[in-house]
């Protein structure tokens, strides 16, 4: 953030009447954003960490706001999708699971799919949605879509605790595999703050967005292996898959907590594709920031 004070550019003469000169009013004080390299936005996000923890708070307090249900939304969702993955896909398609119980293995691709979905809708609206407060004070915009996605790890922490009843409930022996959680839970966030920071930029401008999310959504979820395995496909295939870095996040999901297979090599190129996502979403968020009130 720039802030340069200056005085008024008018002269200041004694006044007819007193022959005193008129009290000089206040400096005017501009507040813009810092012009220059990436690094200046990440340093001044940083700066504004508590706005960032803050803005993450009030989303979580207004999502379940006036519902009947309240969070319990967040299992009703994964609940109902794994029960009918499991009649559809498990029973009458006869999808295989790689040797786990479809039930647990539907689940452990919803997960972070869940969290993924729900992090790009609203990140991808978090602009658009906060134009008011846009257009009135300035900040580090990053401090949104960020926001946002962090607050869906609430709804990721229920999830993940219905995981972990199944996966006692099937009696899944647990490995030091699951100590890498976080690292791919990190790959998630950044698949989705990448994409994020794409389209909500876009959408400030071209509100074609909110309309495209929900398809996008339906065909991402059937090109991720979440309903069936990525073992389906030989290779050299199966490793560019992981040009779709939420493929390498559900096989890591389930080598880590079910120890499906070994790790496998398309994680590696889910990795470098969600670091492409993020810093390429990045610059051309920086580069579109400082129009973002006047186009809103």
């Amino acid at each position: 953030m720039a802030t340069t004070t200056r005085l008024p550019d008018e002269e200041f003469v004694p006044s007819e009447e007193t022959g005193v000169r008129d009290e000089c009013p206040l400096p005017v004080t501009v507040i813009d954003a810092e012009a220059g390299w990436l690094g200046n936005s990440l340093r001044e996000l940083w700066d504004h960490r508590e706005l960032v923890y803050f803005l993450a708070w009030r989303d979580v307090k207004v999502r379940y706001k006036q519902t009947a249900l309240g969070v319990a939304w967040a299992v009703v969702q994964p609940v109902f999708s794994v029960v009918i993955f499991t009649l559809f896909f498990g029973r009458l398609a006869g999808v295989p699971s790689d040797g786990v119980p479809y039930p647990l293995f539907a689940l452990a691709g919803l997960v972070p799919w869940t969290f993924f979905s729900n992090a790009l809708t609203l990140a991808s609206n978090s602009l658009v949605q906060s134009a008011g407060l846009i257009t009135k004070v300035y900040f580090p915009r990053l401090a949104l879509p960020i926001a946002t996605i962090l607050a869906g790890g609430v709804d990721f922490a229920v999830t993940l605790g219905i995981l972990a009843v199944m996966m006692a409930w099937y009696q899944v022996k647990v490995t030091l595999a699951l100590l890498t959680i976080p690292l791919f839970v990190l790959l998630a966030f950044a698949t989705a703050l990448g994409v994020g920071l794409w389209f909500s930029a876009i959408n400030v401008k071209y509100r074609d967005i909110r309309y495209t999310l929900p398809f996008l959504n339906q065909i991402w979820m059937f090109a991720t292996p979440i309903v069936y395995p990525s073992s389906l496909l030989p290779e050299p295939w199966r490793t560019l898959y992981g040009i779709n870095p939420m493929a390498g996040v559900v096989e890591g999901f389930r080598w880590s907590l079910l120890g499906v297979g070994g790790l496998p090599a398309m994680i590696w190129v889910s990795v470098g594709v969600a670091l492409f996502l993020v810093i390429t979403g990045a610059i051309y968020f920086r580069r579109t920031e400082s129009s973002f009130a006047d186009v809103i």
